[in-house]
């Protein structure tokens, strides 16, 4: 299961102050367990409650990728194979698994629990591969397909990619 056929998305669930190793090891020993090399993730996703916990935008850091939120009731609007009554505490029955499967995907590691040995674990994570990005998705029918550089900046009105630079000038006193 290696490859980079549209990269992996990890998602997380913590419990408040979960350390950043503790998500961080979680995370790696599920991306062993998928046959896939850290590179491969394109991002660590999670609830919005979440955002701004430590140890889950360390592990992003850590590995080079955007941490993604998702509100609650997006999430608890994804089907996931494994929910959760604890994860219930920040409106949905999913984290870790829902996160990972809120764009799509291919469930590749169902959700894991940090812990084991007498300790209880603080961190929950699932993997999902993305769909092959090469491979566009198909058009809906009566939808006229737009070429990606015809596609307007919202922030600039220039094409996609292309921003302004904008010189500030400041007047000195003299």
């Amino acid at each position: 299961m290696t490859g980079r056929a549209g990269g992996f998305v990890v998602g997380v669930g913590a419990r408040r102050g979960a350390p950043a190793d503790e998500v961080l090891g979680l995370i790696r020993e599920a991306l062993r367990e998928a046959g896939a090399p850290a590179g491969s993730v394109v991002a660590v996703a999670t609830v919005a409650a979440k955002a701004r916990e430590p140890g889950i935008a360390a592990a992003a850091a850590a590995l080079g990728v955007p941490l993604r939120t998702y509100a609650a009731a997006e999430l608890a609007r994804v089907p996931v194979p494994h929910p959760s009554a604890a994860a219930a505490v920040v409106g949905t029955s999913s984290v870790a698994e829902a996160a990972a499967l809120a764009d799509g995907g291919e469930l590749v590691v169902g959700k894991r629990k940090s812990g084991g040995q007498g300790r209880p674990g603080a961190v929950t994570c699932a993997i999902v591969r993305r769909a092959d990005s090469s491979t566009p998705e198909p058009v809906p029918p009566g939808v006229e397909p737009v070429a990606p550089d015809m596609i307007s900046d919202v922030n600039d009105g220039g094409p996609v990619g292309q921003h302004r630079r904008h010189r500030h000038h400041r007047k000195e006193n003299l």
